[in-house]
């Protein structure tokens, strides 16, 4: 069975989703390029949980966890199914997991997965972000599900590297200058593989840019299942409207 690479995704507006925009492209062309899976495990920055939580049923539903978007995103379905038996494996792999019977997908998994793979035929399970662990919690936590690169299953971290909500700017297209530089520092210590700097973000840009850690958590769990021979692409490498980084990656493709 080939090894499957691992993802972060940027994935900014719930939009992204649906609209021909150039994030929605290149999210498509990054699904068309990858090898195929054959199953998800999805970490999105819209499922915090007090504890370890993995879906569990064979048939999520859409969870549209927002509101003041068009009809047209309130009525998207993605119907992709789940798979009870990678949700067992997560928890062999992650004992203090839970199984969670009726959790859907929510925007973050559903935002991403709906450019790259719009059939919907590619069973998704979603692991939560338990909210009571520090970064370097989860990035140990997220270093056991390795194993499942080697079993056939794409680990995808949904989020952005900068995401203040309170700092937008709808006007610009571009990221204000801290978030610019945030976004460059976070790429250099990836580059280096810097685990250390990454679940230890202290700076006037960090709190600028991680002002709440749910956004920045996945990154980790796609960092922490990397290999030493992954070989590293970015992709949607852009910050904007002020204060968002569509910065995604690809290890080991």
């Amino acid at each position: 069975m080939q090894k499957m690479p691992a993802v972060f995704a940027g994935h900014g507006s719930p939009m992204n989703a649906i609209e021909e925009n150039e994030f929605h492209i290149v999210l498509r062309q990054t699904g068309q390029r990858l090898p195929r899976p054959e199953a998800i495990l999805c970490v999105s920055a819209h499922w915090e949980t007090d504890g370890v939580r993995v879906t569990a049923g064979a048939q999520p539903p859409t969870i549209h966890d927002f509101s003041g978007f068009p009809p047209a995103l309130h009525q998207t379905r993605y119907p992709a199914p789940g798979q009870p038996a990678l949700a067992h494996r997560v928890a062999q792999l992650l004992p203090e997991a839970r199984p969670h019977e009726s959790r859907g997908f929510d925007h973050g998994c559903w935002g991403v997965l709906l450019p790259m793979y719009p059939e919907a035929n590619i069973p998704v399970v979603q692991l939560s972000l338990d909210r009571r662990r520090s970064a370097k919690q989860h990035y140990d936590l997220a270093a056991a599900l390795a194993p499942l690169r080697d079993e056939g299953i794409l680990i995808i971290g949904s989020g952005n590297i900068v995401h203040n909500l309170a700092r937008l700017d709808f006007s610009s297209p571009h990221g204000s200058p801290w978030a610019v530089r945030f976004n460059d520092e976070v790429k250099q210590h990836i580059e280096a593989a810097n685990q250390a700097a990454l679940t230890n973000l202290d700076s006037t840009d960090a709190r600028l840019a991680v002002p709440t850690p749910e956004h920045f958590l996945p990154l980790l769990y796609t960092l922490a299942v990397r290999h030493a021979e992954d070989q590293l692409e970015w992709f949607n490498d852009a910050t904007t409207m002020g204060s968002i980084s569509m910065t995604s990656l690809i290890l080991g493709n």
